[in-house]
């Protein structure tokens, strides 16, 4: 029990070193020594002994200076580049298209490497540019700046992109000329042209909107929704279903380790489950909840080939830590990694509870299970979202009940209605109507329950300071119901809960997106 702790310990402080020195300068040279401190401290404890208390300080000291030198490194690399001498100046640019473009409602959003600078480039929504083309683009070189929102909050839209890698923006350049293509990543080129084929496939057999939904469900590609269908989502509290989630990832697993039951060992099979997690990931894109929800299947898969145990919640917190390692910045500045690792933590952490309160015995998937499910993701994150978005919606715990039950039918319809455009296409024309009627299903009940009165509600803007209470007052109840320790719940205890993420970026990004076209 010790060693768990002390993992704990050790994961609480180094979180709380990135968040303080995201928003403080803390002493290097004060990190520095309370890292060599602890860790002589923590060896002299392993060989002589020493009070769990005295441990965990040290774990903590460790841990906290960590994270301190770790964001300090990454704020180090900010404003280094030439790049910096030509803001506010009209520039030639030459470079890559690193990411695959976004297509949204009115604009393009290009990734464009040139050096180690990753430039924004927002153009029009009808540019003809791919992944991994090189091009040149003309125009004014721009930092981005923070902006209010409709519901009148502060948008960090710095922090925002730094959290993507991106220092630099340019807003619809004055000219932008591809030169040459397939100078990007061999491997992503060819899963991002098999996402386009598949999603023409699907186009020719499935009508919109049905098609932009069934593309979101199964690919995360939200930008086909259309404005009108988004709003209603998100007044209805259910955008996160075309966010793709620890949910989307675990049915690609399950669908290909159940596949290779019939032909390979375990390990062999876990192998090539992870290859599959692999190239999925990078399909739909390296977004923060992608990245968490395929760390997590990632432990776990390889935990089931050792034969070794798999606790949830030692697992987000690992996948958590892996990434502000990587990138510190996700911690403060990525709404989705909030509000992604928040909804998995209740899941984790509310839902069980939850489940004694309600009713008691063995789990079953019914519609009390998606009520609790999507209570505990709500609980987990409502502070949160009211202080980023400053709107709830209040029909989301009824709209969610009706709606969850046909999203994996319609993921399952959507895939082998595309496989079959792909392969047999008159076979696709037959299996297009039940994948119609159910995607028109979701989309109807959404949009029938957002014109409901007070559907969803503003909220006064309101301090940090209030979040940090609220959570505090969550953290004690959910401890006076269960400890810690005796919420280390496994996989198998938790496998009939749907990941249901709701990942609010999404939310945040459509509501914002006229102004930073803007801007």
């Amino acid at each position: 029990m010790a060693a768990v702790q002390v993992f704990y310990t050790t994961v609480l402080a180094f979180t709380l070193g990135v968040a303080l020195r995201t928003v403080l300068a803390v002493p290097l040279a004060f990190a520095g020594l309370l890292v060599v401190i602890g860790a002589a401290l923590l060896v002299i404890i392993r060989r002589y002994g020493a009070s769990p208390a005295l441990l965990l300080i040290c774990a903590a000291g460790v841990g906290f200076s960590l994270g301190v030198v770790r964001t300090d490194y990454a704020w180090s690399q900010l404003g280094v580049s030439p790049l910096v001498a030509a803001v506010g100046n009209k520039i030639t640019l030459e470079g890559v298209v690193a990411r695959e473009p976004e297509r949204r409602e009115q604009s393009l959003h290009v990734y464009i490497k040139m050096g180690d600078n990753l430039i924004l480039v927002t153009t029009d929504r009808y540019e003809a540019i791919a992944f991994g083309d090189r091009v040149l683009v003309t125009g004014q070189l721009l930092v981005p700046e923070s902006f209010t929102t409709d519901l009148g909050r502060t948008f960090n839209y710095p922090g925002y992109l730094r959290a993507r890698g991106v220092e630099y923006r340019m807003s619809f350049p004055d000219e932008v000329v591809v030169l040459n293509s397939a100078q990007g990543n061999t491997v992503l080129a060819g899963l991002y042209s098999f996402k386009e084929t598949f999603i023409s496939a699907l186009a020719r057999v499935l009508p919109e909107p049905a098609l932009g939904l069934g593309v979101g469900l199964l690919l995360g590609v939200k930008q086909s929704l259309g404005e009108e269908i988004e709003d209603a989502f998100r007044t209805t509290g259910i955008i996160h279903i075309v966010v793709l989630s620890g949910y989307n990832l675990a049915l690609v697993v399950t669908f290909v380790t159940v596949l290779l039951s019939f032909l390979l060992t375990p390990r062999p099979r876990v192998v090539l489950a992870l290859l599959a997690l692999a190239l999925f990931t990078l399909l739909v894109g390296l977004s923060a909840t992608v990245v968490r929800a395929a760390t997590m299947a990632a432990l776990a898969l390889i935990a089931q080939a050792f034969g070794r145990g798999y606790i949830i919640l030692r697992g987000l917190l690992f996948a958590g830590v892996l990434m502000l390692v990587w990138n510190p910045w996700l911690l403060m500045y990525d709404i989705g990694f909030q509000f992604s690792f928040l909804a998995t933590l209740g899941l984790i952490l509310v839902a069980p509870q939850l489940e004694t309160l309600f009713v008691e015995g063995k789990w079953m998937m019914s519609s009390r299970q998606f009520f609790i499910a999507t209570l505990a993701a709500q609980v987990a994150v409502t502070p949160l979202l009211l202080y980023h978005i400053g709107e709830v919606s209040l029909i989301a715990l009824l709209v969610n009940v009706l709606v969850l039950p046909a999203v994996p039918f319609a993921m399952m319809l959507t895939f082998i209605t595309g496989v079959a455009a792909l392969v047999v296409p008159a076979v696709a024309t037959v299996s297009a109507y039940p994948t119609t009627l159910v995607l028109t299903y979701i989309i109807e009940t959404a949009q029938l329950f957002a014109t409901v009165p007070y559907a969803a509600v503003p909220v006064p803007q309101f301090s940090f300071g209030w979040v940090i209470v609220a959570y505090a007052v969550l953290g004690y109840v959910v401890y006076r119901f269960t400890r810690i320790e005796k919420t280390d719940i496994t996989a198998e205890d938790t496998k009939q809960y749907s990941d249901w993420v709701i990942e609010e970026e999404s939310a945040v990004v459509a509501r914002v997106e006229k102004r930073k076209a803007a801007v």
